[in-house]
Parts: C-alpha cells; sequence; structure tokens
C-alpha cells in the first residue's frame, strides 16, 4: 500500500468516528481539529486520486458517525453535486447527532437538520 493510501484510510478512519463537523479553526485559538484535517486530507484525494478517495467517502456515507456521513456528503457534494444532493436526500431522516462548530460559535444539530439545511441551501443558490 503507497504512503498516499494509507493516508487516506488514515483520514477515513479518522472521520468515521468524529463527533464534531467544523470546517475550519475552532475557539478562541482557531484550532483545527483531526477530523478537519482529515476531511482536507480527503478533499486533497478527491482532486490527485478521484477513484480511491471516492471509494473512501462513498464507504464513510454508509457507514460512519452522524459527523463523518455530514463530511462525506459535503466532499461529495463538492465533486459530484448531484450525488451530493441525493446523499442529503437520503440523510434527512437521520436523527443521529453531532457538534458543530463555526468560529468559536459551538451548537448541536441532528444528521437531519443539517441535511436539510443543505438542501434548502442548495435549491435557494
Amino acid at each position: 500500500m503507497s504512503a498516499w493510501e494509507r493516508e487516506l484510510d488514515e483520514a477515513a478512519r479518522e472521520l468515521d468516528g468524529a463527533d464534531t463537523l467544523a470546517f475550519g479553526g475552532v475557539g478562541l485559538a482557531g484550532q483545527v481539529l483531526p477530523a478537519t484535517e482529515a476531511y482536507r486530507t480527503l478533499e486533497q484525494g478527491l482532486r490527485e486520486h478521484p477513484e480511491a478517495a471516492r471509494k473512501r467517502v462513498d464507504k464513510l456515507l454508509r457507514k460512519g458517525s452522524p459527523a463523518g456521513r455530514a463530511y462525506a456528503a459535503t466532499l461529495l457534494e463538492a465533486v459530484d453535486p448531484a450525488a451530493g444532493r441525493d446523499a442529503w436526500a437520503r440523510l434527512r431522516d437521520d436523527d443521529g447527532e453531532f457538534t458543530t462548530f463555526s468560529g468559536c460559535l459551538m451548537g448541536r444539530a441532528t444528521l437531519g437538520e443539517y441535511a436539510a439545511d443543505r438542501l434548502a441551501d442548495a435549491e435557494g443558490s
């Protein structure tokens, strides 16, 4: 197994167990969470090794934690908007919860609520 494959596997494992969704730094110090780093690794993998990274994203979408599935749907949406919308639609009824961060602001959401918001945002743009 190559180094980049191991890196993608490690990133997918990190997101598989993620309990927090954050796309940038969090808190006053702007700390980047391990899950955010893993998201960025898979995001880069989708550009550099699309087939291998997509397999990991698809598996994460099926079997990951609620936050992990939200990361996976976000990644999918970026590379295949139609597949991303389908993923969000499938997740709309999921009541799994996770913590969200937007800068210093921490919140809680269910995957279904988050998915509904993403679908509404997509329809509004």
